[in-house]
């Protein structure tokens, strides 16, 4: 299915031109590869191993799938680079391009694991609470983030020498997090419906936000936050300035990955039940296109290629 709001939408997609979505679709062992400017689905690649978490830098892109405990590089255009097993339960991911390593949280075995970026070789192991999922790289590169599941809380890293300098108690069960252009960490708290927004530098929270039933991934655009609710199948948004809640959008059915576009014009999700993700304008919240894609897209992690980001 796909929807056009009226016959200017593929002009107002023409600034983020080259804009690539890379959608992992855990179900069906498979990726999808998305034109945002015109809403088609372009390529479908095959990747064993129920892939979820996703990463895409540079000319690769990450993908993470956790029944084999498999991560493997692609290039741009689906080619298979390298790959690597890990013994653990590899979930989310995050790439930091300038330093050339790849960030995997391991579910079972409270820690993340640091890859270089090209051939995957283990270079280090960095401890966490119980239970990572997401991790997030802050936009100047000077911190890292994971969140702790079981632990309820997050752990911030300095990410040029990987030393810990914070562990910070958020909300009930947090899964998906990402930085804001500020700098500010926002955590999507799975167990009690809100998000905790976090100073990195000195390791408090700042505010709790209330959002939809289950928030899964955050994702910034044309200064606002925005947060997928898998329970209430709904996306809220937050203004950053003020932190108070703009709308709370029905969407399709259980939201999840979710990323923003280069200029700061669209945000992109994934709707796990529906098979689709949806291209929404950030400023309107009008749904520009709903695009089909394989079966059970998640698209955990930063998915869009094509340019830098807000």
């Amino acid at each position: 299915m796909r929807r056009v709001l009226d016959a200017l939408a593929i002009c107002l997609a023409t600034p983020v031109a080259g804009q690539t979505a890379f959608v992992t679709c855990q179900p069906a062992d498979a990726l999808s590869v998305i034109d945002v400017a015109r809403g088609v689905e372009i390529d479908r690649w095959d990747v064993a191993g129920k892939p979820a978490g996703v990463a895409v830098g540079g000319d690769a892109v990450y993908s993470v799938s956790p029944d084999t405990k498999t991560v493997r590089r692609f290039t741009l255009t689906g080619r298979l680079l390298t790959e690597t097993q890990l013994d653990g339960g590899p979930t989310g991911v995050a790439l930091d391009a300038a330093r050339g390593r790849l960030f995997v949280s391991d579910w079972y075995n409270a820690r993340l694991w640091v890859l270089d970026s090209e051939s995957l070789e283990v270079l280090q192991e960095l401890g966490t609470g119980a239970e990572p999922a997401g991790i997030a790289l802050s936009p100047d590169g000077r911190f890292l983030a994971s969140a702790e599941k079981d632990a309820d809380r997050v752990s911030v890293w300095d990410a040029e020498t990987l030393k810990v300098v914070h562990r910070v108690d958020v909300g009930v069960r947090p899964y998906g997090l990402g930085f804001a252009p500020d700098g500010r960490l926002f955590v999507g708290n799975v167990g009690s419906n809100d998000v905790s927004v976090v100073d990195p530098r000195v390791g408090a929270v700042l505010a709790t936000v209330p959002v939809g039933e289950r928030p899964y991934g955050v994702a910034f655009a044309g200064g606002r936050a925005f947060v997928t609710n898998q329970y209430a199948n709904s996306l809220s948004v937050i203004e950053l300035d003020t932190l108070d809640s703009v709308e709370e959008v029905s969407v399709g059915e259980y939201p999840e990955g979710i990323d923003a576009t280069a200029d700061g014009s669209l945000v992109v999700f994934a709707n796990w039940f529906e098979n689709t993700v949806t291209v929404m304008d950030a400023e309107t919240l009008d749904v520009i296109y709903d695009v089909d894609t394989c079966d059970g897209p998640r698209a955990f992690g930063r998915f869009l290629s094509g340019g830098g980001k807000e």
